[in-house]
């Protein structure tokens, strides 16, 4: 295995929908899941492909219950290629699955670099012959509505001839994870196929409600012998090309399947079907596919690569691959959010949350243009916003936890325990800490690409917004002459109510309030900032009063915020819950990840203790450095020190169950810049989440894209303490001795190849010689400026 390919040997059932979810290959428009070709849905297999933003709505009669879900769509099948063989003179055998038939020497290698998923094996024809496969497919990087899959054939000890049945299957549904089997899960309706010469097979489809037209149609082509084809009457749900082919040993057979994928969401098309013809029609053969597909990943890693030695390097490759995959430059024309699962799998419905606060610093740096794609997506949801906010009883923008097509609230009312199987109500719409994040989001994305444009904008509009929805959620409390928020959910999604409580929710979430406060402070400094015309132009857009900026004033200063036994409490109450026995529910459970599942079958609840899923006040060190959470705590007027900050990263460490891929990420960043030595073990965790699956069958439903982005992020914001603000780039190093080297390139405003790199403990800033401005860099010790052709170098201490 080298360090830009990853390799599965054997054929392992129990694995394949992890291996599936890591081998997807996908493109920023669509996506399509490593899927053996030959087997169909089932309890082993999951074959899936993803169209970023077709969403589907269905509504579901579960234990008495009507459900409404928007899902993900799993579109046709376009991997269908069944093969069989008979020897000179014989019968027909059985199709050759991997399930049905033992497989010789079976191998996946993913290969990085290229963007390629290659397959090889061997069947047992006989006793005397064997038939040898190898698949190379790939997603084309270039093309976003192309798709190949190459098969190659040879016959070793024997002569005869192997029929192939290459299709596009229309009979599908969302299968993917497994405790959704319940709901409704057939998306598509309308399924028609067709045959065009010479060997072409197409299908189109709708969605049920919300009636996206999509088309695929598949050519088919074989090289290295002539075939006999024929194509199997339309059927209902299936368009399949027979092709029979001779085989003889030394002489190879290839079958080329190329396939274009559209639908009516589409850009400049009139008709899904037609398109899809056309393209598949002009597209070039498989080697000059690859060769394209292959050049447009170079141009992608020439931006974007991170260069880490050894394992830790080998998972942020493959991190970074599946990041690019489900947010690629093609996203900058679609209107998509941050799906949190990628475009990998059906788990959280294809859903948008809060992920895209762990995703876009990266991409700031690398792809802004993406980024501002993504902040659109949020931008164009902002009437839906302010609409659910009045509906509510609030003013400006209320953000939903989860998001799809139209930005209304797509979290469920309900939830299954699969550990009880009760229905549970599910309050996780009451973390309106989300609209911080996007807040949060436009901020650091105007700050590393100087948009100002952008920022007085479409960017205000959203701040402002947000900040009016906080400063009217916030009650002012006599009883302790602060400002009050109320009823929320805060990153740890375990409580979601006080203990017997009639009404879910919490008071003064720390996390909630502390962001709300910066919120705020960026939305008066915006303010300040804005030229006279624009500002007028803008208060009048929102109608913004002149008496809400000194209120906004006013609550930004005196947001509470909760302590308990000289630590930051996560809420109002918190220190006052039950403490866990957790050595004994890690003895009885072996994993806790899930306790709160675990406490409701046992008639329990979390919201009973001190028990967190994941980071939750802690979730501030990672957002914000040392000095400026220390100045927000000192705006709202609160003394906190690094004594008190260690001490409450202390207290909630072993009060964690790490039940979210994220919080291993989060730990991680914060004890790392708190120079604590086992800041390693919770980064190792992050990095390995989804490759080794840790929470035990999750990844296989599609990975996490946000700790999948946050590993990058850890060593490119965290590791090197960079900031971007006051046009410079801010540097305050941290030590990690397991990452005690690595280098990346950075695009900050006007500068498109910043080179950082650390190596023998010292950090160096360089700036490329055709780069033709110099570079403002701030230090611990003061700034300096970097010309171009210059390097800067600071000495990073060692604890």
């Amino acid at each position: 295995m080298s360090d830009w390919t990853w390799e599965w040997e054997g054929y392992v059932p129990e694995s394949e929908q992890l291996r599936e979810s890591l081998c997807t290959l996908g493109n920023g428009y669509f996506a399509t899941r490593g899927a053996v070709p030959e087997c169909r849905a089932g309890l082993v297999h999951c074959p899936g492909t993803y169209v970023a933003g077709c969403y589907n709505r269905l509504e579901s009669t579960v234990a008495g219950r009507q459900v409404v879900n928007e899902d993900l769509v799993n579109l046709p099948n376009w991997l269908l290629l069944r093969f069989r063989v008979r020897r000179a003179g014989g019968a027909w055998g059985a199709w050759l699955t991997p399930d049905t038939h033992p497989v010789l020497d079976h191998r996946h290698a993913l290969d990085l670099r290229r963007g390629t998923l290659t397959r090889a094996f061997r069947h047992r024809v006989d006793e005397g012959g064997v038939l040898a496969v190898e698949q190379t497919r790939l997603v084309h990087m270039g093309e976003p509505h192309l798709a190949a899959l190459r098969t190659v054939f040879s016959a070793e000890g024997w002569s005869g001839e192997v029929e192939v049945r290459s299709g596009i299957d229309g009979d599908v549904i969302n299968g993917n994870v497994h405790r959704y089997r319940a709901l409704e899960r057939r998306q598509l309706t309308g399924v028609r196929t067709g045959f065009l010469e010479p060997g072409t097979v197409w299908l189109t489809s709708r969605t049920s409600t919300s009636g996206v037209e999509v088309a695929m149609a598949a050519r088919t082509a074989v090289t290295g012998a002539a075939p006999v084809t024929s194509v199997f009457p339309p059927t209902r749900r299936r368009a399949v090309h027979r092709l029979v082919v001779p085989l003889t040993p030394g002489r190879p057979v290839t079958v080329e399947k190329t396939v274009a994928l559209h639908t009516s969401r589409d850009s400049a098309i009139g008709d899904p079907l037609g398109a899809a013809i056309d393209r598949v029609a002009t597209a070039a053969d498989f080697p000059r596919l690859l060769d394209s597909h292959a050049a447009a990943w170079e141009r992608l890693w020439r931006g974007a690569e991170i260069q880490v030695p050894g394992r830790a390097g080998h998972v942020l490759r493959l991190h970074l691959f599946h990041l690019l995959q489900t947010l690629s430059p093609h996203t900058a024309d679609l209107d998509v959010g941050v799906p949190a699962r990628g475009l990998h799998g059906e788990a959280y419905r294809g859903h948008v949350f809060w992920d895209e606060l762990f995703v876009l610093p990266y991409l700031n740096l690398h792809f802004p243009e993406v980024s501002r794609a993504l902040l659109d997506y949020r931008y164009r949801r902002l009437p839906r916003a302010c609409r659910t906010a009045a509906e509510a009883g609030r003013a400006g923008a209320m953000y939903p936890w989860q998001s799809g097509c139209d930005g209304r609230e797509e979290s469920q009312a309900w939830h299954l325990n699969p550990a009880s199987g009760r229905w549970l109500p599910d309050h996780s719409r009451l973390q309106h800490h989300v609209g911080s994040a996007i807040a949060y989001n436009v901020w650091q994305y105007c700050e590393a690409t100087g948009d100002t444009e952008y920022l007085h904008t479409k960017g205000a509009e959203m701040l402002l917004q947000i900040a009016r929805f906080w400063a009217g959620l916030a009650a002012f409390d006599p009883g302790t002459g602060r400002y009050r928020i109320r009823g929320v959910v805060g990153p740890d999604e375990y409580h979601d109510a006080y203990p017997d409580a009639a009404r879910p929710g919490l008071d003064d979430n720390t996390y909630t309030n502390v962001t709300a406060a910066w919120v705020l402070v960026r939305a008066l400094e915006l303010l300040r900032r804005l030229p006279a015309w624009r500002r007028e132009e803008l208060c009048d857009r929102i109608r913004l009063d002149a008496d809400e900026p000194p209120r906004w004033e006013e609550v930004s200063r005196g947001l509470r915020v909760p302590f308990h036994q000289g630590v930051i409490s996560q809420f109002e109450g918190y220190g006052d819950l039950a403490e866990l026995d957790w050595d004994t529910y890690r003895a009885r459970y072996g994993s806790i990840r899930r306790l709160d599942r675990i406490l409701e079958a046992e008639g329990d609840t979390v919201n009973r203790y001190q028990a967190s899923k994941q980071a939750d006040v802690l979730m501030l060190g990672h957002l914000f450095s040392p000095a400026e959470l220390g100045r927000l705590f000192a705006r709202l007027g609160y003394a906190v020190d690094d004594e008190v900050w260690h001490r409450t990263v202390d207290y909630y460490l072993p009060r964690t169950s790490h039940g979210s891929t994220l919080s291993g990420l989060v730990h991680g960043l914060v004890l790392a810049r708190a120079r604590r030595a086992e800041a390693w073990q919770y980064v190792q965790e992050a990095l390995e989440a989804d490759v080794a699956d840790i929470q035990g069958g999750t990844t296989g439903e599609g990975i996490h894209l946000g700790a999948m982005a946050g590993t990058l992020d850890l060593v490119q914001r965290g590791l090197t303490g960079l900031e971007t603000r006051e046009d410079a780039l801010r540097f305050d190093p941290v030590p990690l001795p397991a990452l005690s080297e690595y280098g990346f390139s950075l695009r900050y405003r006007g500068h498109w190849g910043v080179r950082v790199g650390r190596r023998s403990g010292q950090l160096e800033i360089r700036v490329p010689r055709s780069e033709e401005s110099p570079l403002r860099v701030v230090l611990a010790d003061g700034a300096v400026t970097v010309a171009p052709g210059q390097t800067c170098t600071l000495v990073v201490p060692e604890n």
